[in-house]
């Protein structure tokens, strides 16, 4: 199983790290508030707890925090993150939920993959909502995540501990299809606002036969 450092203390966070402690991986959980990041991994059970800013202790790093933050907080990692697999969960998203605020031909995923040299950056798990993730299948099939990277490698150590957590790996290419990703959170998002009101869906691959 994988070896986990999870950078944040949300929703998505938590309900990732449930499913990865459920999968046999090894979770160390951090915050910059430490007695939040103790709280939560007390409440997890088996979780550990890491330093901000300090080198991550599991070889996939998820990047579970807001997107307008999520460069910074990279950065203060500088050369930590060197050789660890850094997967990019985050929806950089407007606040009037109308349209993505990254710079024209490039993605949350890019940006933080320029503020972290030397870290194979995958995108993953921004399509899932934190409920529907926690629940872990719909109608007894389990929800599809997509992902794209540029590192063959990479992307094959987070299809490991996505099947992990019981659920199914979709691999869309190289990182710059994490635009096409991104836009399908936002997505989500316009059909949380204006048909389906409500989170409780998720975006998958039916195969035909």
């Amino acid at each position: 199983m994988s070896s986990i450092s999870i950078i944040g203390l949300g929703n998505m966070a938590g309900a990732l790290a449930v499913r990865a402690l459920a999968g046999g991986n090894s979770v160390e959980i951090i915050g910059r508030d430490p007695a939040k990041a103790k709280e939560l991994a007390s409440a997890l059970g088996g979780a550990t707890v890491g330093t901000a800013g300090t080198a991550p202790a599991g070889d996939i790093v998820i990047l579970a925090v807001p997107y307008a933050s999520a460069a910074a907080v990279v950065g203060e990692y500088g050369d930590a993150l060197r050789g660890k697999v850094v997967i990019d969960i985050t929806n950089p998203v407007s606040p009037d939920f109308r349209g993505l605020v990254t710079p024209e031909g490039s993605s949350g995923a890019q940006e933080i993959a320029k503020a972290a040299p030397g870290a194979d950056v995958v995108k993953a798990f921004n399509t899932l909502f934190s409920n529907v993730l926690a629940a872990g299948t719909a109608d007894g099939r389990p929800l599809d995540v997509f992902i794209a990277g540029d590192d063959a490698e990479a992307k094959a150590r987070v299809s490991t501990f996505i099947e992990s957590l019981g659920l199914r790996p979709m691999d869309t290419g190289q990182l710059p299809m994490a635009r096409a990703l991104e836009n399908a959170g936002l997505l989500e998002l316009g059909l949380v606002a204006h048909s389906v009101k409500h989170t409780n869906f998720f975006l998958g691959v039916s195969i035909l036969s």
